[in-house]
C-alpha cells in the first residue's frame, strides 16, 4: 500500500481499503492571474434574523413510551425531521450548533434534547443543487452575532451577512450560477480573511477563467456590505463543483471538490505554496464539508455514506496513510462537518435529494473524531 500527496503539478495516491482507492490527479497551476471584470452587484436577499437564544446543558432524557414523529432511539442523534442540509456548525456554547437546510433558506438551532428553532430564513433559490450551501460564524459572533451564508438567488450565488434584526446584505456578489455545480463552502481562515470555495457551474471552463469567479477558492478580506467591494484574491483555480474548505490554523487550508473523473482533497500551506491533489478518489463518493485539526482531516461523503479521515505530514502536507472511514452506511449519505467543544464530531445528513431517507431524515449526528488513516468503522 502507497500514499502520496506531492507539491508538484502530478500526484498519486493508491489505497487497498475497501472504501476508497487512490489514483493520479493532475492539477491546474493557475491560481493567482486577477479578475478583469467587477463583480456584478445584485439586490438584498430577504431574511428574517433573531438572535440564536440560549441553549441548555442538561442531559436529555431517553423518551419514555412509544417514539413520537421526529423522535429518534439513537442518542447520538441531535436532530431529526430537518429538511435536505446545507452547511454546519457549532456555536459558542459548546453544547448547540446551527444548521442549514439547503432548499428552504432555513438556518435552524440544534441542540440534544431540544427542537430544533428556526433562527433566520434567507430567500433563495433552491432548485437543482444550489440553495443555501453553507454558513460560517463571524470571528465575534459573541460580540455581533454576525453570520455568513454561501446561497444561490435566481440570478447568482453570493456571500451575505446576516445581522439580528436586520436584512441579510451581500458582501460578495456576481459568483455564476448553473442548473448545477453551484456547490460552495465558507471558512475563516483569519479574523480579516474569509475563504470562499466556489463551483464551475457544471462549466469546467469557467474554473480557469481569470474573468470568472467560478470555479475559485478565493480569500475575501472585505467583509463589510459594499456597493464596490474590493476584488477577492483568487487562492485555487481550477475548482469542480465545490465540496467544503476547511482550516488547520497556522498549518493549511484544505478544499474538497467533485469533477467528471474524480473527487479531489487539495492542500495550500499556510505559506501558499498549493500541494496538488493530495488525495483523489476515482470512484468519487461524493465529498462534501470537511474538518482539520492537527494534520487530521476528516471529508464528510455522500454516496460513500461516511466519514473518511486523513492524516497529513505537517512538514511536507503529504498523506501519509489509506484512508480510514467512520460511521460507515450508518447514517445515510452525509454532507456537512463540524467540530463540537467534547472534541465529537457534528455530521449531517442530505439523504432527502441524494439517499433514500428514513422517518426521521434529515438529522444531525454526534460521531467519534477519526485520528486519522487506517481503516476504522
Amino acid at each position: 500500500m502507497t500514499t502520496g500527496g506531492r507539491r508538484t503539478s502530478i500526484a498519486c495516491a493508491v489505497t487497498m481499503t475497501t472504501l476508497l482507492l487512490g489514483g493520479c490527479a493532475h492539477f491546474d497551476e493557475s491560481t493567482t492571474t486577477p479578475f478583469t471584470p467587477e463583480p456584478v452587484q445584485q439586490s438584498v436577499v430577504d431574511v428574517q434574523p433573531q438572535n440564536p437564544p440560549p441553549s441548555t446543558t442538561e442531559t436529555p432524557k431517553p423518551p419514555s413510551g412509544p417514539l413520537g414523529p421526529c423522535q429518534d432511539p439513537d442518542p447520538s442523534v441531535i436532530a431529526t425531521c430537518l429538511d435536505t442540509t446545507g452547511g454546519l456548525l457549532t456555536l459558542p456554547d459548546g453544547n448547540s450548533g446551527l444548521v442549514a437546510e439547503r432548499r428552504t433558506g432555513r438556518i435552524m438551532q440544534v441542540a440534544p434534547g431540544q427542537t430544533p428553532v428556526e433562527v433566520a430564513k434567507i430567500d433563495v433559490d433552491g432548485s437543482g443543487d444550489g440553495g443555501l450551501l453553507d454558513i460560517a460564524l463571524s470571528p465575534t459572533f459573541v460580540e455581533d452575532n454576525l453570520i455568513y451564508a454561501y446561497v444561490t438567488t435566481g440570478t447568482d450565488n453570493r456571500v451575505v451577512r446576516i445581522a439580528p434584526g436586520d436584512t441579510a446584505k451581500e458582501v460578495l456578489g456576481g459568483i455564476p450560477r448553473g442548473a448545477n455545480g453551484n456547490g460552495g463552502s465558507l471558512e475563516f481562515a483569519a479574523p480579516d480573511q474569509l475563504m470562499v470555495l466556489t463551483g464551475d457551474t457544471g462549466n469546467p471552463g469557467v474554473a480557469t477563467d481569470p474573468g470568472s469567479l467560478a470555479g475559485k477558492l478565493l480569500r475575501v478580506r472585505s467583509l463589510s456590505p459594499s456597493p464596490t467591494p474590493p476584488r477577492p484574491e483568487v487562492v485555487l483555480s481550477g475548482i469542480g463543483n465545490g465540496g467544503g474548505v476547511c482550516v488547520d490554523p497556522g498549518i493549511a487550508t484544505w478544499v474538497t471538490d467533485r469533477t467528471a473523473l474524480e473527487d479531489r482533497l487539495q492542500r495550500v500551506g499556510a505559506d501558499g505554496i498549493v500541494t496538488t491533489p493530495a488525495w483523489t478518489w476515482p470512484d468519487r463518493p461524493g465529498v462534501g464539508g470537511c474538518v482539520a485539526s492537527r494534520g487530521v482531516v476528516a471529508v464528510a461523503l455522500g454516496a460513500g455514506k461516511a466519514v473518511s479521515s486523513l492524516a497529513s505530514d505537517p512538514g511536507t502536507g503529504a498523506i501519509t496513510a489509506a484512508p480510514g472511514t467512520v460511521a460507515k452506511d450508518t447514517y445515510g449519505q452525509l454532507g456537512g462537518l463540524a467540530v463540537g467543544s467534547d472534541g465529537l464530531l457534528w455530521v449531517s445528513t442530505i439523504n432527502k435529494t441524494a439517499g433514500e431517507p428514513g422517518p426521521n431524515d434529515d438529522r444531525v449526528v454526534k460521531i467519534p473524531m477519526p485520528s486519522g488513516g487506517g481503516g476504522i468503522d
